[in-house]
Formats: C-alpha cells, sequence, structure tokens
C-alpha cells in the first residue's frame, strides 16, 4: 500500500510539471491527474516486461493494488457531493428566463438522450452481429462523454456486475472519457472558427473576440495567479482542526454507505434463502443461470458508491434537523471530493489493461464515432432551434464541452467567444443544470438502465423508446422556440 500511495505521489508531480511545461497541454487544458495516469500507464507496460523479475514483480504488484482504489475514491466523490449544501443559485426571475432554462434543460436531454441512442443503435445494428457484449455496451457513450472519468469509474462497477457482465466496462469508459476530452477541445476551437466565418457570432457581444488568437492564455495565467480560500472553518481550531472535522462527516457518510451496503445484502440473503431463489442445487445450465439472475442477491448488488451517496445526504439531513448544518463546509467537503477524483484518475488510468481494450478497440472506435457525429449534429443544427436565439451558439459550445468531456471544458469553450461572460449563456445553464444532472449523464438513469432493463429486454424496445423520446423532446423544444422568439419579437 505505501508503494502505491508514494508512486501515484510521484506521478502526480511528474504530471503537474510536465501540464506547466508543455504549452500543447494547457492548450488543450488537459489535467495534471490525466498526464500522470498516462505516464503511470506508460512505465507500468514498460516495466511489465521484466516478467517474474523484481521490478516486473513489483509493478504488477503496484498495478493490482491501484486498481482496487476506483471502488472506494468514487464512493467517497458520491458521499461528499450529497454532503455539500444545496446550490444556493438564484431562481429564475421572469417568465422569458424561466422558458430560457428549460429549453436548455431539453437541450441537454436531447443531447444525452441521444448518446445513448446512438450507442444502442450502433451496438444492435453494427456491433453485436460480429462481438459478444451486451446490450449496456452502447451506455459507453454517455459514459465517457457525458459523463467524464468520474462516472466512467462509477459505471465501471456497474458494467462488472453480474447483471451487465462487461469486465472491460472501467477500461473502456476511461478511454472513451480521455477521448472525448481531448476530442471536444480540439473540435470545439473548430467548430468556433467556423462559427466565425458562418456569421453565427455576429449578433453576440463578443463578435470582435479572435477565438484562436486573443488574450486567452494571458486570461488564464491571470486566473492560475490567483490565490483563493479552498475552504472555511466551521468551528474553533481549540476544539478540533478544522480540515479533519471535514474529513470526518465524509468518513461518516462513508460508513452508512457500508452498513446500508451490508444490511440490504444480509437482508437480500435471507430472502432468497426463505423463498428458495438462487438454490442452483439440482438445477443445470439455463436453469440455474435464470435462478441466480432472479435473486435477491442479484437484483439488489448495486455498488457502493449508491449506498454512500444516501449516506452523505441521510447525514446532512440529520445535521439540518439537530440545527448543525453550518458544521459542514461546502467548500471543504468539495476540495475532499476533487481530492479523491484527482486520485482516482491516476489510478485508474495506470491500472487500464491495455490488452482487454485492444481486443474491442473495433466497436469503441464504432462508439466514438457515433459519439462524436451526434454531439456534432446536436451543436451545429439542433441547438440552433432550441436554444434562446440571442445566445444559442455560446450556450450551445458549454452543452458541447459538457457532452463531450466536462462541464469545465464547455466552459473553456465558452471563454474563448465570451471571455468576458457578457451573455445570459452561463447563467442559463448553471440554473438549467437542476432539471438533468440528477438523472442523466451520470445520474440516476445512467446507472439504472443496466442493472435493470437493457439486460433483461430486447434492446429493440429501449432504442424505440429512447427513439420516441429524442423526437419527442426535440419537437416540444423547437415549438417552445418558436413561441418564445414570436412573443419577443412582438414585443421589441
Amino acid at each position: 500500500m505505501s508503494s502505491a500511495i508514494v508512486t501515484v505521489a510521484v506521478l502526480m508531480l511528474v504530471g503537474v510539471a510536465l501540464r506547466q511545461a508543455i504549452p500543447a497541454l494547457r492548450a488543450l487544458f488537459i489535467p495534471a491527474s490525466v498526464v500522470a495516469g498516462f505516464i503511470g500507464l506508460a512505465v507500468s507496460g514498460s516495466l511489465a516486461q521484466f516478467g517474474e523479475r523484481p521490478l516486473g514483480v513489483w509493478i504488477n504488484q503496484v498495478g493490482g493494488i491501484l486498481s482496487g482504489w476506483p471502488g472506494p475514491l468514487i464512493a467517497v466523490v458520491f458521499a461528499s457531493m450529497m454532503l455539500q449544501q444545496p446550490s444556493s443559485s438564484p431562481r429564475p426571475r421572469d417568465e422569458s428566463s424561466s422558458q430560457r432554462v428549460i429549453r436548455q434543460g431539453v437541450m441537454v436531454w436531447i443531447i444525452v438522450l441521444g448518446e445513448t441512442l446512438v450507442g444502442l443503435l450502433a451496438t444492435w445494428l453494427l456491433i453485436k452481429p460480429f462481438y459478444q457484449v451486451p446490450n449496456s455496451f452502447g451506455m459507453l457513450i454517455e459514459t465517457g462523454f457525458a459523463g467524464g472519468h468520474g462516472t466512467a469509474a462509477a459505471m465501471g462497477q456497474v458494467f462488472s456486475s453480474p447483471q451487465v457482465n462487461l469486465p472491460t466496462g472501467l477500461d473502456l469508459g476511461l478511454l472513451m472519457a480521455t477521448c472525448g476530452l481531448v476530442y471536444g477541445l480540439v473540435s470545439g476551437i473548430f467548430w468556433i472558427n467556423l462559427a466565425r466565418k458562418l456569421g453565427w457570432l455576429k449578433s453576440s457581444p463578443v463578435a470582435t473576440a479572435n477565438p484562436v488568437h486573443g488574450d486567452q492564455d494571458s486570461q488564464t495565467q491571470d486566473t492560475q495567479t490567483q490565490r483563493k480560500p479552498i475552504g472555511f472553518q466551521t468551528l474553533s481550531a481549540d476544539v478540533i482542526d478544522p480540515l479533519l472535522l471535514q474529513v470526518i462527516w465524509v468518513a461518516l457518510a462513508f460508513g452508512a454507505g457500508l452498513l446500508m451496503q451490508s444490511a440490504v445484502m444480509s437482508m437480500a440473503g435471507s430472502i432468497d434463502f426463505w423463498i428458495g431463489v438462487g438454490d442452483a442445487a439440482g438445477a443445470e445450465g439455463a436453469e440455474a443461470e435464470l435462478s441466480k439472475r432472479l435473486s435477491a442477491s442479484n437484483v439488489l448488488d448495486f455498488p457502493l458508491f449508491i449506498y454512500t451517496m444516501f449516506g452523505g445526504w441521510m447525514l446532512r439531513r440529520g445535521l439540518q434537523l439537530c440545527g448543525r448544518s453550518d458544521w459542514i463546509d461546502s467548500s471543504t467537503i468539495q476540495r475532499i471530493s476533487a481530492t479523491a477524483m484527482e486520485i482516482l484518475v491516476v489510478a485508474a488510468i495506470t491500472s487500464l489493461k491495455l490488452s482487454a481494450v485492444a481486443a474491442l478497440l473495433g466497436p469503441f472506435l464504432i462508439l466514438f464515432g457515433c459519439g462524436a457525429v451526434w454531439t456534432a449534429i446536436c451543436l451545429l443544427v439542433i441547438s440552433k432551434h432550441v436554444l434562446p436565439r440571442r445566445h444559442w451558439f455560446p450556450l450551445a459550445l458549454i452543452n458541447y464541452g459538457m457532452s463531450t468531456g466536462t462541464t469545465a471544458t464547455g466552459f473553456v469553450l465558452l471563454r474563448v467567444v465570451d471571455p468576458e461572460l457578457k451573455t445570459d449563456a452561463a447563467s442559463d445553464y448553471a440554473l438549467a443544470a437542476p432539471l438533468s444532472a440528477p438523472f442523466i449523464g451520470g445520474g440516476i438513469l445512467t446507472i439504472a438502465l443496466p442493472l435493470i432493463v437493457l439486460e433483461n429486454v430486447s434492446i429493440a424496445w429501449p432504442v424505440a423508446v429512447i427513439a420516441a423520446l429524442v423526437a419527442a423532446l426535440i419537437f416540444s423544444g423547437r415549438r417552445m422556440a418558436v413561441s418564445s422568439d414570436a412573443e419577443g419579437f412582438g414585443a421589441s
């Protein structure tokens, strides 16, 4: 364990140094943790050639330890997420802003559900005829593109569960997230230049901004040199160290999740015992497999992070009822969560099993291509007819970054065309986030679809249902846009 901790620390320092020293990494806003992870992957691949010699044995041991880290770390991230106080963002102030927020929320659902749709279609028509993969393989686009590395780590446990049985899901999801992050930034700059040529930025207050050669680098450097507090103490340091108190809250939420998971699995085992489901004695072949899949122990075998998420919510709610919610400092909890995420990315990428990914490289490239095409269509075509007319492209850029990498990617692209945030794009995006974030792009539906639906029915059914939903959302979004823009034009 100690060697793995030191290894991650060294990799992170090297990643930070390279991130600061190489202009291309800064220009693409590649996180230091991703750089560190790929350095670790390259080093582990090189040293693994030593086989049974001490160096080869050591790197295999470290890799084995690191491969076990993503599960607990993502559980920490989800526990921390629910511990933080709800956002105090202002409510929409008028009917016009409310309609803008709803249209933005509809657009996010169109993009993310569309990623699931094209993934399932590609899996059904192009991949399953030639490869033995589960229906949930099509979820990799949403997992990596809209979800990012954190969702990929969480979904890795879902993919490897008995219900789905895709052991390489973690590796494929992380690879999709990394490729999507780089692709989103590079292609985003290309689309910005295309938008300028097409005149899509003429009505924007930032039409004169140069998307490529502006003062972006100097602004970034100024931002990086600003020193900001990473948290605030909620109790006097004479009582307890303020940072330790926040660590205790995270640990308690994690422990509550462990207890809930243990209680649920114990209850499931009792149910199986009393009703006889899951008892394969005397059963063979398909009958034994069906008995196993119908068992409560199998159906309720959810990943730990789902339980720690509820643990965090219960702890925060308990403190609120006791009138002690101010003992939680959301800023510090967020930093703990971010720290866990950084370590998670390094550990997950370093321990990637490239041999397993290589076996499904063809299907992976098919999904990546489908995801790239769909997100481009959403940016260039659908967004123009759904989002508010006066700032549709800046807002579409945030969505594009979110749907190919992370929300941070989207705001990087926004700052290229709107460096002073003069449009309402950023506020509309933030206000609409609660309409989608809990459900898709790593939310409840993302996790539930593979576990409950996709492996229990023919893939044709979810494809048909999701296609109908996407079509209905596009139609509704277009109708709202026509109505809202017509009213705005009449008022002017």
